[in-house]
């Protein structure tokens, strides 16, 4: 599709999204929401199981999905999709309950929206979403065992959080200076993340 440069999310490079809900009209709002500001949705589905299929056909760059859904369930399919690692997934939610936002993390979401969400609010989502996958890849290029590669992604998450609230910086850029680090010191990334958070963790 057509990208209008003065439009926000259109330096994306269209990004492919599968969009899963339900509900027909909040399926759509979404979709053209999506669309308006320069991104390429290449899927609609109405359940669960139908946004895994789809996924695995298309390989889209995100998937955009409700929490409750028919035969099978938002968390379900995110963690199909996460585990086969095509892509991030979003998750849409009615509520803001700490245990569902749990079980997302568990499932493999890099984020949630609440309902109802703005133009605005979703964007900042996609953007997150995105980071954090192309983090979990980079972790995962560095370490092959699966305990060792969760282990390492804990410890960087709160060293991220740690340079965040220290250097006043964004959580992509407290990334970057971890793995830049890393190399520049030729340390794994679990090191220097245990070393920020045991020298600026309780500064």
């Amino acid at each position: 599709m057509a990208e209008d440069a003065t439009q926000p999310g259109a330096d994306v490079g269209a990004t492919r999204i599968v969009v899963a809900e339900d509900e027909a009209l909040i399926r759509l709002d979404l979709a053209e929401m999506l669309q308006e500001a320069g991104y390429d949705v290449v899927g609609q589905a109405i359940n669960g199981e139908q946004a895994v299929e789809l996924a695995t056909e298309l390989r889209p760059d995100l998937v955009i999905m409700d929490v409750k859904m028919p035969v099978l369930d938002g968390l379900g399919a995110a963690e199909q999709i996460g585990d086969a690692g095509i892509c991030p997934v979003i998750m849409l939610t009615a509520f803001s309950q700490k245990e569902l936002v749990e079980r997302a993390r568990d499932a493999g979401v890099m984020t949630y929206l609440v309902k109802p969400f703005s133009q605005s609010q979703l964007l900042p989502a996609i953007d997150v979403a995105l980071s954090r996958w192309a983090e979990l890849k980079t972790l995962e290029s560095e370490v092959s065992d699966l305990t060792e590669r969760l282990e390492t992604r804990k410890a960087v998450e709160r060293a991220k959080g740690v340079l965040m609230r220290k250097l006043k910086i964004s959580e992509a850029e407290a990334f970057r200076w971890i793995q830049k680090t890393a190399m520049d010191r030729r340390m794994g990334m679990r090191d220097v993340a245990e070393a920020v958070i045991e020298q600026m963790g309780n500064a």
